[in-house]
């Protein structure tokens, strides 16, 4: 099932039926839903599984328009989620995904307490999750420079390009491969992708992220949070900030790992992930 609501590509699959939960998968910045293949196989067994592209990236539309803050993306997934009438949801985010689950979680948690129905969020799935402000990476700081950016992409390629940040920001280079490279580099390839991407990095931290992000320790729903203990893009510091601040949060460190778990540690971050749902699946 292919769907664009609200600028979103959403895959969807289940195979349990009717699903008992949904899982919502959110990519991280210059990613797309396939970040998340190590793990669908498992999580199809689950219930039912919505891999989404984000707008500006992967299959997602990248219109013309400028929107594409994390109030955007996060304002489409809760639209996704209230259109389908979604009940017992995990949201599952990395990085600028995990910061868009957070918002998400809020504005689900505003919908209960001013309907006064329960929840529809059951759980918060975080890696590595881009949660409070903080000095963007040097690939974010460049789309503050798009005509740079545009020019050193013409001059390089997007691959050549995709390859150094990608590399930069895992604990071991080899950990990535060329053909996933290139599977990450196919959209900022176009015109529309590269100005998508670049926009969305110019908007990536709002300046009045603090309005929201004093209010997380709202969000009492059991959440995990996944973090590498080398990650340079979002230090292990926010990790430890984070669940202090959550009412029910577990902060597990994973080894040897960077920013980019689900692509480092595919089967340890799937593991301790199936773990936890399995320890709060009430």
């Amino acid at each position: 099932m292919k769907m664009s609501p609200g600028g979103l590509s959403q895959d969807g699959a289940h195979q349990a039926s009717p699903p008992a939960d949904t899982f919502v998968f959110l990519h991280g910045y210059g990613a797309s839903s396939f970040m998340w293949r190590h793990w669908i196989g498992p999580f199809t067994r689950r219930g039912r599984v919505l891999l989404v592209d984000m707008k500006g990236f992967g299959d997602a539309p990248k219109p013309d328009d400028g929107r594409y803050s994390p109030y955007d993306l996060a304002d489409a997934v809760t639209d996704l989620v209230q259109e389908h009438d979604l009940r017992r949801v995990t949201l599952v985010g990395q990085s600028l995904g995990g910061g868009i689950a957070l918002l998400t979680a809020l504005r689900l948690h505003d919908e209960a307490r001013e309907s006064g129905r329960a929840s529809r969020l059951a759980r918060l799935v975080l890696l590595a999750p881009a949660a409070y402000r903080q000095r963007p990476p040097p690939f974010v700081w460049l789309s503050h420079k798009p005509r740079l950016a545009t020019a050193l992409i013409r001059l390089v390629g997007a691959k050549r390009v995709l390859r150094w940040t990608m590399r930069s920001v895992v604990y071991d280079g080899a950990a990535v491969t060329e053909d996933e490279i290139e599977v990450y580099a196919r959209p900022w390839r176009s015109r529309d992708g590269l100005r998508a991407a670049l926009a969305a990095g110019r908007q990536i931290i709002p300046p009045d992220i603090e309005t929201h992000t004093y209010r997380y320790g709202e969000l009492d729903v059991p959440t995990l949070l996944v973090w590498g203990d080398n990650d340079r893009v979002v230090p292990l510091k926010v990790g430890h900030r984070l669940e202090r601040q959550l009412p029910d949060a577990r902060l597990v460190i994973l080894h040897r790992c960077g920013h980019m778990a689900p692509d480092e540690h595919p089967e340890k971050s799937l593991e301790i992930t199936t773990e936890f749902l399995d320890a709060r699946s009430g």
